[in-house]
């Protein structure tokens, strides 16, 4: 029976969104594996947008929805749209929209708070016992969805976001760019994807491990 797979954007692009090559990655390995998918997105204005050619920031205010919508080709809800029952597991790709639109995590660390729809549509997979993937920067809100002692990785142990994942009650657990770590207790599997990777195919050889996982844990209706 086909599996159906939430997958929450933050947005469009690396330094205010969410990270492409790692969004579509995820999306095109779920439909290699035959999984129905939709995404979501918050329908909120993104923290600030930056010029990707520079680096700087622009004087415009972008909707994370509306850049979403870029990825998914137009087909992306509202997450506040997102039943739980009607899905078998959850994935989020990295970004530092992860960090900056779905989270305050690149301004307040390990005092961060998540975007309240967000960690809502999160915490009801947790609850219900379905599996979530968190690739990238994405795991540094483990804690927030499952609580402390939540096992995940970020790539090195030396990383200040792994620090501040531990700072938050978290297990780092260090972990090269192709493999995944698994909490099996929470059912979440985390890769670090462009943490490491220096190339594409690098943050896809993890990336294609933590969906082909995700899909082996969830039970579909």
């Amino acid at each position: 029976m086909q599996k159906r797979v939430a997958v929450i954007l933050s947005g469009c692009g690396v330094y205010d969104g969410a990270e492409i090559h790692e969004s579509v990655i995820t999306l095109l390995r779920l439909d290699q594996r035959g999984a129905q998918v939709q995404c979501f997105a918050p329908n909120i204005a993104q923290m600030h947008v930056i010029n990707h050619l520079t680096g700087e920031e622009m004087p415009e205010s972008r909707n994370v929805l509306t850049e979403a919508a870029r990825i998914a080709r137009g087909d992306v809800a509202d997450v506040r749209e997102l039943q739980v029952d009607k899905f078998d597991a959850l994935i989020l790709p990295g970004g530092f929209g992860v960090a900056k639109n779905l989270s305050n995590f690149a301004v307040e660390g390990a005092g961060c708070s998540v975007q309240p729809d967000v960690l809502a549509a999160a915490q009801a997979f947790a609850q219900a016992g379905k599996p979530i993937g968190l690739i990238c920067i994405s795991p540094a809100l483990a804690t927030k969805i499952f609580g402390e002692g939540v096992s995940c990785t970020l790539g090195a142990e030396d990383d200040p976001a792994a620090e501040a994942l531990v700072a938050m009650g978290g297990k780092h657990v260090e972990c090269t760019v192709e493999d995944i770590v698994e909490d099996e207790k929470h059912k979440l599997v985390t890769t670090p994807a462009y943490m490491l990777a220096q190339s594409i195919a690098e943050a896809a050889s993890g990336i294609n491990k933590l969906v082909d996982r995700v899909l082996e844990l969830a039970q579909p209706h």
